[in-house]
């Protein structure tokens, strides 16, 4: 084993050790990381304050970047590690943030002593929406950062700095979720020329507080999107993220259904319907109005989704949901 691999080797044991020194840890890493495969990229990281979410979106000229740029941990904040990248800086960044010091102060304790630093490029947000980038000077040209109110946007080797400024501008006009918002700013950045290499992947994680509690998972991490390698990876992201949103829409509402409101389960379900036009979605939601008492309407849906996929109709004669609405089944 030649001395460079051997050196990563025992990085990778010192990283996986339970009792490991965070200190030395981080030191350790400086031997090693000079080299790391610059990774041209434009990022944005965000805290949407109204829902306690708190996400990172990125596009880059480089394969897999979501198992590396995006990090997020929901009440924390979020952080993208980018440009000649270290993976573990996003994890030590927000462990900084964690213990309640400022942006500022996370970002030169992970450079802190690092060699390498000024080839480095990171943004963070905090989950109370405080923002700080940093750009080294060693970072490919055109590289640069904007920070605003909850979001910070980073990008290096792009086509020029309208980058950035579209991203910001994109993020700061769109409305709608978070998740939107950041699909929204990817799709701006790379309008206005985007990475000058290219494309290549490209990932979105979103993080809720208090998301466990809305799903069986036990987590906080509601949206976690990755697209490897493709020739448009923004336009695959995006969409991806509208299945998502009707899985999530699924999420949601059957929270409600255990919990034994079916009202509430048809109400979160008809807002994600609107303008989509698909079997199971449909499906479910007449299941819940059936339950809600809302005859005509789980009635109408359910006669929808059969004329879409006919296999639904074998499927309701045998539910239970439909029962309160039986009687006006026999014409299906």
């Amino acid at each position: 084993m030649c001395r460079r691999a051997a050196a990563r080797s025992i990085d990778r044991v010192i990283l996986r050790s339970a009792g490991c020194n965070r200190a030395a840890t981080v030191q350790r890493l400086r031997l090693t990381v000079s080299d790391t495969p610059r990774k041209s990229t434009f990022s944005i990281v965000a805290a949407d304050l109204q829902t306690g979410e708190v996400g990172c979106a990125v596009q880059s000229k480089y394969f897999s970047v979501g198992s590396v740029v995006p990090w997020a941990w929901a009440g924390v904040g979020a952080v993208a590690t980018q440009a000649a990248g270290v993976a573990v800086y996003g994890r030590l960044a927000l462990e900084e943030l964690q213990r309640g010091v400022t942006p500022e102060a996370a970002l030169e304790t992970v450079l802190a002593d690092d060699a390498g630093r000024e080839t480095r490029q990171l943004g963070l947000v905090t989950a109370d929406g405080r923002a700080a980038a940093f750009t080294g000077r060693e970072c490919l040209d055109w590289a640069g950062h904007r920070v605003g109110p909850g979001f910070a946007v980073q990008g290096n080797i792009l086509a020029g700095e309208d980058v950035v400024d579209e991203m910001a501008r994109a993020y700061t006009e769109t409305v709608g979720t978070l998740v939107e918002r950041l699909i929204a700013a990817l799709e701006a950045g790379q309008a206005a020329g985007g990475d000058k290499r290219g494309q290549q992947s490209a990932a979105l994680v979103v993080e809720r507080a208090g998301g466990r509690a809305e799903s069986r998972e036990g987590i906080d991490r509601i949206c976690d999107l990755r697209v490897e390698d493709h020739t448009e990876p923004i336009v695959e992201l995006r969409r991806l993220t509208g299945i998502w949103a009707g899985w999530d829409a699924h999420r949601r509402a059957h929270v409600h259904y255990e919990r034994g409101d079916p009202a509430a389960a048809a109400d979160a379900l008809r807002a994600a319907a609107v303008g989509r036009d698909e079997p199971m979605l449909l499906y479910n939601l007449a299941c819940y109005e059936s339950l809600a008492g809302r005859s005509g309407e789980a009635v109408i849906n359910l006669r929808r989704a059969i004329e879409l996929d006919g296999s639904y109709r074998a499927l309701a004669a045998d539910d239970p949901d439909f029962d309160p609405v039986r009687a006006e089944l026999s014409e299906l």
